[in-house]
């Protein structure tokens, strides 16, 4: 079909026969850059604070100063436009200068996770290009060998930064960010200014913030939705509460900044939303709650909706600029809707040929408009394939996602086209997984699939067939993989396999993959001990229930068995039974029941206490959660007990 032939197709069938969702034309500062909004913020309130993180508050006038400051150090190192330069930081107000400060100096900022293995930060260094890393003391050791300059943030002068802005345009780069890639390593995605500007624009609108609006922070800046959190606060003069990482990962610690920071607005994966409320958090009736970076089930939005003033369900890849379209969820009998589209964006449902489909067919999202992003850093083959000319769009640039959608009324999530998968909010190619599996000694095949645990999560499954000598234990597997990719892409469970099942034409049949049961799951390496003392039998009882298996060990390492954070608040949740509290770090830290009942013994204020309460426990195991609540005379516990 010729292209003139296609557009008239577009044209007439518009989005799902709703054309007017794509006249989402609206004005913006389409002349300033990110920096340059923020920046007239400060000049129009000095003395607000802007931005409070466990280093302390800045106002907006301080923000800038010291923002000013690191652009001045990296004027002076040679940064300029389209410089890109690594962020290698904790989450801080001092990292929000940072970032300010590299777009002043017209530089590009790139997240670089101090959580990341050594290997994969040295990677995106290399492949971006990148002239210099801003970092501080405390993390540079951990930094790999790099060619290009360190910059210790605590050490650049807290002057007032000297001259102006560079000068950069709308369409110069404001930050790289790499996602997953299916060739076995991550690729770049270049966002410019102009990109970014239009975005918060949209998002000031729908959902909406203003400036009396206290925003909490709690992405990591890796993961590229941390914009909307960093930015749109100090674009319209609300203020933003950073949240470390340890509070953003931890339910109780999350729940109490929620109060704190008197937030009114937070936005957060689905996991997120889940971990809380697995914990018990009650809810806070003046928060605005943002959720996406997975799908959004109906099952979650019908328990989260009633604790708080709005949900909001968003979507949008990160080669269209954070967030394309947003639907208020005010019913949740279902899956919600991913919304229209926000302002100067276009979407559309496609079939293979890029014509589009019939209302109630299912397609191919296709995005266009001012949030698509320059391309993929170096991949020009890969560019030229995911982006696209817009039909009818005027030399216009489109990006084919790769979601499958159903439209018609409205446009519903259905999957995706590809072997890409959402995990925890974070977008997984699963063939870099199984490259990395496949580099192991002792696997001859290995293939990955994401399926829903107990929790509702969605939790990586790695399938192996190994060599002759058999496969290491999983402790070690998980180890090997760790070294090179980051935590939320290795595998909760490895499943050992005498072949993998093929389709008719020699594929594999990943439909056919089995669930993984104990009895396929690669060994932990530990002989099963039983446990000894109530408070063990406990604590047994409870990972097993959680984690869906027939029995724990009291040396079974939980992670090796696929434990995750909201497994982990589950517990906690349950333990309040025993009268302990116990954060998710502590849980971590003591990974076998052996060391978590010492854990839990060595903060007993009163010998013995503990290990009564637990054989309590035990003899009234089929009551009810409410039940033993009132038996132990307390408070009834969300989430039920062991």
């Amino acid at each position: 079909m010729s292209a003139g032939t296609r557009a008239d197709r577009v044209a007439v069938a518009g989005l799902a026969a709703v054309p007017e969702w794509n006249r989402t034309e609206m004005d913006y500062p389409r002349h300033l850059c990110l920096h340059q909004l923020v920046k007239a913020q400060a000049a129009a309130g000095p003395d607000r604070v802007a931005v409070e993180g466990d280093d302390g508050a800045l106002t907006c006038a301080e923000l800038d100063r010291r923002a000013g400051a690191v652009a001045a150090g990296l004027r002076a190192r040679g940064i300029g436009p389209e410089s890109r330069v690594g962020i290698f930081l904790e989450r801080s107000a001092g990292m929000v200068a940072a970032l300010l400060g590299v777009l002043r100096a017209g530089g590009a900022y790139l997240p670089l996770d101090p959580a990341y293995p050594a290997d994969r930060i040295a990677y995106i260094l290399e492949d971006s290009g990148a002239r210099a890393v801003l970092t501080e003391r405390a993390l540079a050791g951990s930094l790999p060998a790099f060619s290009g300059e360190v910059v210790l943030l605590d050490e650049i002068p807290s002057g007032d930064g000297g001259a102006a802005s560079a000068p950069v345009g709308p369409d110069n780069l404001a930050y790289v960010i790499y996602t997953s890639g299916s060739t076995g390593r991550p690729k770049g995605v270049q966002v410019p200014h102009r990109a970014v500007v239009n975005f918060l624009h949209a998002m000031r609108e729908r959902p909406g913030l203003a400036a009396d609006d206290v925003l909490l922070a709690v992405t990591t800046l890796s993961f590229d939705i941390a914009g909307l959190e960093l930015f749109l606060p100090l674009a319209v003069g609300a203020k933003v509460v950073v949240a470390s990482r340890e509070t953003a990962a931890d339910a109780r610690l999350l729940a109490e900044r929620i109060a704190s920071s008197g937030a009114t607005a937070m936005q957060a994966t689905p996991a997120t939303w889940r971990m809380l409320l697995a914990s018990g958090w009650g809810g806070r009736p003046g928060l605005r709650a943002l959720c996406g970076g997975e799908a959004l089930d109906g099952e979650l939005a019908r328990r989260l909706r009633p604790q708080v003033a709005e949900l909001w369900n968003l979507y949008g890849p990160t080669e269209t600029t954070i967030w394309s379209t947003a639907q208020r969820v005010d019913a949740a009998d279902g899956p919600p809707p991913i919304g229209r589209p926000i302002g100067n964006t276009r979407v559309y449902v496609l079939d293979g040929s890029l014509d589009p489909v019939p209302p109630g067919v299912e397609g191919e999202l296709c995005i266009a408009g001012d949030g698509v992003a320059r391309g993929y850093l170096h991949r020009p083959e890969l560019t030229a394939e995911r982006f696209v000319p817009e039909p009818g769009g005027g030399g216009a640039t489109m990006y084919r996602t790769g979601d499958l959608v159903r439209g018609g009324a409205e446009i519903r999530y259905l999957g995706r086209i590809d072997h890409q998968v959402k995990v925890r909010g974070f977008r997984i190619e699963l063939g870099e997984i199984e490259a990395a599996l496949a580099r192991l000694p002792a696997v001859r095949q290995a293939v990955v699939a994401a399926r829903e645990d107990g929790t509702g999560e969605r939790a990586l499954v790695a399938y192996l067939v190994a060599e002759p000598g058999g496969l290491p234990p999983v402790g070690e597997l998980r180890a090997a993989l760790a070294a090179e990719l980051p935590e939320y892409m290795v595998p909760s469970a490895f499943v050992e396999m005498e072949a993998l099942p093929l389709t008719p034409n020699g594929k594999t049949d990943r439909r056919a993959l089995p669930a993984p049961g104990a009895a396929a799951r690669v060994r932990t390496g530990a002989e099963y001990l039983a446990p000894r003392t109530s408070l063990e039998e406990v604590l047994c009882a409870t990972w097993a229930e959680v984690l869906g298996v027939e029995r724990v060990g009291v040396r079974d390492d939980v992670v090796d068995l696929g434990a995750h954070s909201v497994m982990a608040t589950q517990v906690i949740t349950r333990l309040e039974l025993l009268r302990v509290r116990l954060s998710l770090r502590a849980v971590f830290d003591a990974p076998t029941v052996e060391e978590l009942a010492r854990t839990i013994l060595s903060q007993e204020e009163t010998p013995g206490r503990t290990e009564m309460i637990a054989g309590i426990l035990k003899k009234v195991k089929g009551m009810s959660a409410a039940e033993r609540s009132a038996a132990l005379g307390a408070r009834p516990v969300a989430g039920g007990a062991p």
